[in-house]
């Protein structure tokens, strides 16, 4: 496969990711809210959840974002039911790192790897972090 090849695949699972977001529709009574901005390009993500013990059990996010940001949304709001706040601080950290040169997250992010190719866009790398950390800061709130 040649790398034009890659790229378009690539950037064809990131438009596909980017128009299927879960967890958009509001969620009724959430325990916990928060909004990250991402300064350079104005990308936000909002999220609401709820809490049983110390796991997420509902979910919602409102997404206003490059294409970038919302295919992490994307693969962030496929896997957060059911993880904790040291997962979610987990996977910023080990999504910060992949976005530097770092591996992949490890399963149940493992998708985050149609993203390697925005290490050489340092600009979109707030944008791609902000459904974790919009959640991270949902959960330290607590």
């Amino acid at each position: 496969m040649s790398d034009a090849d890659l790229f378009k695949l690539y950037a064809d699972r990131v438009l596909a990711l980017a128009a299927a977001i879960p967890h958009t529709d509001p969620l009724p009574d959430p325990a916990l809210r928060a909004t990250k901005r991402a300064p350079l390009c104005g990308s936000t993500v909002s999220v609401a959840l709820r809490l049983e013990g110390d796991r997420i059990a509902a979910f919602s996010q409102t997404v206003h974002a490059c294409a970038l940001g919302q295919a992490s949304a994307a693969i962030f709001g496929a896997q957060v039911i059911g993880r904790t706040q040291a997962e979610v601080q987990g996977l910023c950290e080990t999504l910060a790192a992949m976005l530097k040169g770092g591996p992949v997250p490890d399963a149940p992010f493992g998708d985050y790897e149609v993203l390697t190719a925005a290490r050489d866009y340092p600009n979109r790398h707030a944008s791609i972090l902000l459904a974790p950390e919009a959640t991270l800061l949902a959960l330290t709130a607590v």
